[in-house]
């Protein structure tokens, strides 16, 4: 109850902070990075690699979301995301090449099976997921998301870690419009802080080139590439079922009307303004490294603060890096680093769900960037796909998964909607732009294996998710039964091949 105590006062002192006061830092602050991305300060001798990765907590035995205690967010590696049953992991930075990505794949489960290890003392696993369905034991699935204290017209998710950015949108006034609401087939989700966004849990690749002024190319052939890639990893079509509209989901609903990657219109929703441009979108193309700075500055407030900065490099840009914290785009750039030396200026890849593996996971980031060097470091026509498709491309792909209507350009000229040309194209740009990277063809086709199993057997998760609901439902099982025997399924699957097995694998059981 005192941290929440001290949340609100913090709060409470961020609504009489001065929006102009707290905007010119920003800009001044982004008119200084600017001098040191001029000047080369953000260039490295080597592109590298990172990977963000969130888990969400369950009870080991019955599958049911359970708050992660104190000391397992602390494990190395790891800190607490939005919601108190959330964890991320945060790897090192690697070179961006073969054994970068060994390095990325064994600290990942080096640092997973030891937080694994602690949270079964706890009766707890760490699932790699894109959405939870099955709620606490101790709470209903939409009391859990929404409870909340009010006060003085301040709202604190109880649920929520406790950090200002993550309850500051729920508080609205004249610079915090969130619209807190979102319209799904057959399920509307409303609520006044941050709580329901913890439905959702992601991977995240970080692609750094080695100039920073390569940084828009970078940004540009992500957004091109975010559609497919999107499409191959869906993993979260259902809700919990308790937050469907009247009697709950129906047998139509479920195979027919939801969307593949519940993930990104759950995210849309709850996050955007109301009435103004919205925060989590789609971005536009990046015109030039300076544009990159200013959409951060020229961004929405959402909490301002007026902050005392460190001895770290980045500090000399802590309002901005304030601001870029509700930045809020499937693709955005990412300046930081605690000294000069380790100055880093990247990309972030926000699109995708949490996966059922770690090679799974590691399999998208070798994905990503293959397609993204590919694209900037060749002649490719994909890298010229015209904008608006790119984004038609990254919806349906939310909307139908594997199955959407996606608009590609082959590396022949030509244009196609076809599965197996898009990804037999896709795949052969990823090896190539791998290639780039130092890695040989045959160690390139087994990175990006998994995803190719996928392609083969035209099943993504998602589509494995709903196949096995529907399973149930012949069987004559309730609707809500069937998701949460379903998800029971997905649990005991990945605790055989979390660390070393992959989605394929599960296709033949």
């Amino acid at each position: 109850m005192d941290e929440h105590r001290e949340t609100l006062n913090e709060l409470r002192e961020s609504k009489t902070i001065d929006i102009e006061s707290f905007d010119r830092r920003v800009r001044e602050e982004g008119e200084r990075l600017k001098d040191h991305l001029a000047s080369g300060t953000f260039d490295n001798d080597q592109a590298t690699i990172g990977l963000e990765y969130e888990f969400y907590a369950a009870d080991a035995d019955t599958g049911r979301l359970r708050r992660v205690p104190h000391r397992l967010s602390q494990c190395l590696g790891f800190e607490r995301e939005l919601g108190l049953h959330n964890v991320e992991l945060t790897s090192d930075v690697q070179p961006c090449d073969g054994p970068g990505l060994s390095a990325l794949e064994h600290s990942t489960v080096a640092k997973l099976r030891s937080a694994q290890a602690l949270a079964a003392e706890e009766g707890i696993r760490f699932v790699s997921d894109g959405m939870w369905t099955v709620g606490p034991a101790n709470n209903t699935t939409e009391g859990y998301l929404t409870e909340a204290t009010h006060d003085e017209g301040l709202s604190l998710a109880i649920n929520v870690s406790n950090a200002v950015r993550y309850h500051g949108f729920g508080s609205v006034d004249e610079h915090t419009p969130m619209a807190a609401a979102v319209d799904l087939p057959g399920a509307t989700i409303e609520a006044d802080t941050a709580g329901p966004v913890s439905l959702t849990t992601s991977i995240q690749p970080h692609v750094q080139p080695r100039r920073s002024a390569d940084l828009p190319a970078y940004h540009n052939a992500a957004l091109r590439v975010a559609g497919p890639v999107l499409a191959l990893a869906a993993n979260s079509p259902f809700l919990p079922p308790s937050l469907y509209d009247g009697d709950g989901p129906t047998r139509q609903l479920l195979m027919d009307e939801t969307h593949a990657e519940t993930r990104v219109p759950v995210y849309e929703g709850l996050m955007n303004p109301a009435d103004s441009d919205p925060k989590v979108r789609f971005p536009a193309d990046l015109e030039s490294l300076e544009a990159a700075v200013d959409r951060v500055v020229d961004d929405a407030v959402i909490v301002p603060a007026l902050i005392e900065g460190g001895e770290r490099f980045d500090d000399q840009f802590v309002h901005f890096r304030h601001k870029h914290g509700s930045f809020w785009r499937w693709v955005r750039p990412v300046f930081d680093g605690a000294t000069p030396d380790a100055a880093s200026a990247r990309i972030e890849f926000r699109p995708l769900p949490g996966q059922p593996t770690v090679p799974d996971t590691v399999a998208l980031v070798a994905l990503v960037v293959g397609l993204v060097t590919e694209l900037v470091e060749s002649d490719r026509p994909a890298a010229d796909l015209p904008w608006e498709t790119a984004r038609t491309n990254f919806y349906r792909a939310a909307r139908d998964g594997l199955e959407a209507d996606v608009t590609w350009v082959t590396s022949a000229g030509d244009q196609t909607t076809s599965i197996d040309r898009t990804y037999d194209d896709l795949f052969s740009l990823a090896t190539t732009g791998l290639g780039r990277r130092g890695i040989d063809s045959a160690d390139a086709d087994a990175w990006i294996a998994p995803l190719r199993e996928r392609v083969s057997a035209q099943t993504t998760p998602e589509r494995w998710r709903r196949q096995l609901v529907k399973q149930h439902l012949d069987a004559g099982t309730s609707p809500a039964e069937a998701i949460e025997r379903s998800q029971r399924t997905y649990l005991q699957h990945q605790t055989d091949s979390l660390y070393d097995g992959s989605f394929a694998d599960w296709l033949d059981r």
